[in-house]
């Protein structure tokens, strides 16, 4: 399948960007004396006891040529010391010298403090849709990256994230949130699902002002990108949780029974009443889904 040239176009201009923004064109990173891929090198050794220069030139795609260049200087340097391993004295490995992890944490604490420099006009949000626009970048060109999901309270701003969420029922969501954010019933409770450090699913447990001893399960939602890999379950579960920790008898949600968030419900024990989904919290009740 071809791809259209504009979207090559895009391609290019955004690489030529960031590489402007993270200074690669500079003669060195950061002032000092060493290349993008020198720096590199550097970080590897620096990470790892000792490694052979094929591990080298496998984990960074470098022409033994030019690795073998690079080694020299650095041993010129006094960064580096190839020398037999210990294990197999036909085979050379390289590791740093101390004045070489000098060197490379004066190269790192100058990239950490220029990556605050970049990041500190951007606000919490920005910072957090920097992040996982990164993310997705990273996980359409290479391997999938583990993800690490948190449920976890909403934090500063996040109430508005919930809303903004909903926007076909943008009036609703305000609504239950502007109770949550209100409320005087110690027993409600909403939840963030996180994923490697992105706000990608929510869900309140509120009480049900229309069914007394009921809890409403509302504005359960996880984003497209984040579906099937069970969050959704995950904060139908803590929301089951919370509502029989907190003495109610039942929960209720209201979900079409074709849309995703209606299968999370049925597969989490609810069964169907009408235009809600009601699951009773007596112990041992429903759990099979949780």
């Amino acid at each position: 399948m071809s791809v259209a040239a504009r979207t090559v176009a895009r391609v290019r201009e955004f690489n030529r960007f960031y590489t402007r923004v993270i200074g690669v064109l500079e003669a060195g990173v950061l002032g000092t004396p060493y290349s993008l891929t020198e720096a590199r090198v550097l970080f590897e050794l620096a990470h790892r006891d000792e490694m052979s220069a094929s591990e080298l030139r496998g984990l960074l795609g470098l022409d033994a040529g030019y690795l073998s260049r690079i080694l020299r200087r650095f041993e010129t340097d006094g960064l580096v010391v190839r020398e037999a391993a210990r294990d197999d004295g036909r085979r050379q490995v390289v590791r740093l010298t101390s004045h070489g992890r000098t060197a490379y944490e004066h190269i790192d604490g100058e990239q950490v403090r220029a990556t605050e420099r970049l990041l500190e006009p951007l606000d919490p949000e920005a910072r957090r849709r920097l992040v996982a626009a990164m993310d997705c970048i990273r996980r359409a060109l290479d391997a999938p990256l583990p993800r690490t999901v948190v449920l976890r309270g909403p934090e500063a701003g996040e109430l508005g994230w919930i809303i903004s969420q909903h926007a076909p029922q943008e009036a609703e969501a305000a609504r239950l949130v502007a109770a949550f954010a209100c409320r005087t019933d110690p027993r409600e409770s909403a939840w963030i699902a996180e994923v490697d450090g992105a706000p990608v699913g929510c869900a309140l447990c509120l009480a049900d002002d229309a069914e007394p001893g009921a809890a409403r399960l509302g504005l359960l939602l996880v984003e497209p990108a984040a579906r099937g890999a069970g969050i959704g379950s995950r904060l139908v579960a803590e929301c089951v949780r919370a509502a029989r920790c907190a003495g109610f008898d039942r929960i209720v949600a209201h979900a079409p029974r074709e849309s995703a968030a209606g299968r999370v419900l049925q597969r989490s024990g609810f069964e169907p009443h009408g235009n809600a989904w009601t699951r009773g919290l007596a112990e041992g009740s429903g759990d099979r889904a949780e």
